[in-house]
C-alpha cells in the first residue's frame, strides 16, 4: 500500500537506488506509475507494504517502509531488487551499481565511479567540504538528516 513520504515514521527503513543519470520529465511520470504500481502490490508473507517513495533531484529512487506495520522479509527484499532491476533495463539506468558516488558541484549533481571520484580527491577538485550523497542510510530519519552531507561527514571521509 503506497502511503506519502512524509508519513514514514523516522525508524522506518529506506533503500536509496543512485542513477547515473537524471530522470526526464517523461521518466519521471512513468516511473512513478511503475513505483506506485509496485509498492501498492508489495508484500511479505502476504501481508501489504506500507511503503511510499520519492525521486529527489530526479536523479535517486528512495523508498521506505513502515516497519511497525510489517516488516520487510529476504523474499520482499528479493521483490524490490528484481523491480528495481526491471526499471533498469525498461529506462537504460544504472540504479543498483554500489561502485559510484553522487555528489554536488555547485548546484549541479556529478555521478561518477570510485576511482574517478578518488582522482578527483587527489587532485584537490572535490574536498572533504563537498556535499556527497551517502546511500547507505536504512532509515528515514538517517535519510533525512544523514544522507546529503559534507565528504568528511561520511564513509567517504576515508578518501581524504
Amino acid at each position: 500500500m503506497t502511503i506519502s513520504f512524509e508519513n514514514l515514521p523516522p525508524e522506518s527503513r529506506v533503500w536509496i537506488y543512485p542513477s547515473n543519470r537524471p530522470f526526464g520529465a517523461d521518466e519521471c511520470e512513468k516511473l512513478k506509475a511503475a513505483i506506485e504500481n509496485f509498492l501498492d502490490q508489495w508484500t511479505a508473507h502476504n501481508q501489504s507494504l506500507e511503503a511510499a517513495y520519492e525521486l529527489p533531484y530526479n536523479r535517486f529512487i528512495v523508498i521506505g517502509i513502515n516497519q511497525e506495520q510489517v516488516k520487510a522479509s529476504g523474499c520482499s527484499i528479493d521483490a524490490s531488487v528484481r523491480f528495481i532491476q526491471a526499471l533498469e533495463k525498461e529506462f537504460d539506468l544504472a540504479l543498483l551499481d554500489k561502485m559510484n558516488v553522487t555528489f554536488k558541484q555547485g548546484e549541479y549533481l556529478t555521478h561518477k565511479s570510485l576511482s574517478d571520484f578518488k582522482a578527483l580527491v587527489k587532485n584537490k577538485s572535490v574536498t572533504s567540504n563537498t556535499l556527497v550523497f551517502n546511500n547507505l542510510v536504512d532509515t528515514v530519519a538517517a535519510y533525512r538528516n544523514f544522507w546529503e552531507v559534507p565528504a568528511a561527514e561520511s564513509w567517504h571521509n576515508r578518501f581524504f
